[in-house]
Parts: C-alpha cells; structure tokens; sequence
C-alpha cells in the first residue's frame, strides 16, 4: 500500500466546491472519477481543505492510499489525460503512509483578487470581484496588519462553523496593486470559515466609508459577527500555497 501526495491546481467556476455533494459537481468527485479510470479501482481522496462554490486553487494538495504500482510521473500524465480542461495535477510523490493532507497542513496563503476599474474585463469573468469605487491599497494595507498575530477570529467568521476554537495565527498580510488589479494575500496556520473573505469584505467596506479603518482591532475584540464588513463573492479567492513541515512540494 502507498501514499500519494497530489498537487493540483483548479478554477472553482463550474463547481460546488472541493467536498463531494450529492447533486452538484464538485472537484474531489471530478478527481476521483478519473482517479477510478487510471488505477480501475476507485480510491479515496484526502483533501487539505473544502473550498466553497467557485473558489478557486493555485496550489491545493490532496492524498489517497492505494495498492497502484504506477510510477508518479505516470499518474500526473494519466490524470491530466482524464480531467477536464480546468483541473489539473501538478505533482505525484510518495509520502509517509501516516501522511494525512488535511491534519498535518501546518498553514496556508490565499490571495484575493479585485478588479478595481469601472470598465469590467470579460476575460476576468469569475475569477476576481469587479470593484468600481476606487481603492486606496497603501491605505488599506496599513489597517490590514491589525490582522496579524495571534487573535479570536470569531467576529471574521461565517454561522455554520462546528470548529472548536476560534483562535488563529495570521502571520501576514498585504494588499497590493497591479495595474487594475488588487491583490490581497494573507497567511496563517488555519482559516476559519469564509474568514478570508470577510476580511476582504471589511477592508472594502472601509473604502465605502462604512466600517471605520481603525476600529479592526475592536471588531477582533468584539467576537461580534454583525461588527465585522461583508462577505465578499467566492470568485475572488484563490488558496495559494498550502505548506507541511519538512516537505517540499511543487504547486
């Protein structure tokens, strides 16, 4: 028996997210149909995390125990021969068998994208929030590293979440612009659910001048969700790095 780390890469566009559903797509069933195809056995599949409905990944990691001999090299061909034009493998190794691509994640990056013009760009469809109002990203930056450090981040937090703690590490981030584009990156040990995109949220609602720039570490302290800004459309959010100690990965 071996265990296989995958590296993949998706847009979320047409899917329901990462977690198998009953009646909707979504990209662990896609892997794991041509999964099935390749080995002729269908295997399970351990993700790192659930993104939701058209979110999408630079880098998302996933393992599965199987009894196949294939060379790696061979199952990133084969896979990429069964996937669909917007999921693809980028890497096979072979990991420890106590390997588990969800528990012994020790942190990850997403980035958020924002189109900041007031003409829309079709080819950007889906895959970033079209802003119009005009962001001051310098200033936006600032009042983002009141995220930083160790926090309850109950208040950036979705209902619906079964979590234990609310308590996490953010260890950077930064807002930045190119050209028309925002790009928002945050780092940290674990993210609760829809946090990312209620601090995205929270700082363009600070361009709209309804959430005070300073008064972030006061939502923090509140652990009040209706403090905090909205949540901000899927489309925007990429994970984009997902990291294990002592392991190199390629994504």
């Amino acid at each position: 028996m071996r265990n296989l780390l995958l590296t993949i890469r998706y847009l979320g566009s047409a899917y329901s997210g990462w977690q198998v559903q009953q009646n909707a797509p979504s990209v662990q069933q896609t892997l794991q149909d041509s999964i099935e195809k390749l080995f002729c056995v269908r295997e399970n599949v351990v993700g790192c995390s659930r993104t939701d409905s058209g979110v999408h990944a630079n880098m998302y990691c996933c393992n599965i125990r199987t009894e196949s001999s294939l060379p790696c090299d061979v199952v990133v061909r084969g896979l990429n021969a069964y996937l669909p034009d917007d999921i693809c493998v980028v890497s096979c190794v072979e990991v420890g068998f106590d390997f588990h691509a969800r528990y012994d994640c020790t942190g990850k990056e997403y980035i958020y994208l924002i189109r900041n013009s007031s003409v829309p760009d079709p080819f950007m469809y889906g895959r970033c929030w079209q802003f119009n109002k005009l962001i001051d990203e310098k200033l936006l930056d600032n009042y983002a590293q009141a995220f930083c450090g160790t926090h309850d981040f109950k208040a950036f937090c979705s209902a619906g979440s079964s979590v234990q703690s609310t308590v996490r590490t953010v260890s950077s981030f930064s807002v930045e612009r190119e050209g028309d584009i925002i790009k928002m990156s945050v780092s940290a040990d674990g993210f609760l659910y829809n946090m990312v995109r209620i601090m995205v949220g929270t700082l363009t609602d600070i361009t709209l001048g309804k959430i005070k720039g300073e008064s972030i570490p006061q939502i923090i302290e509140s652990l009040d969700r209706s403090k905090a800004g909205i949540t901000a459309p899927p489309q925007g959010l990429y994970l984009n790095r997902v990291y294990y100690e002592g392991c190199e990965i390629n994504g």
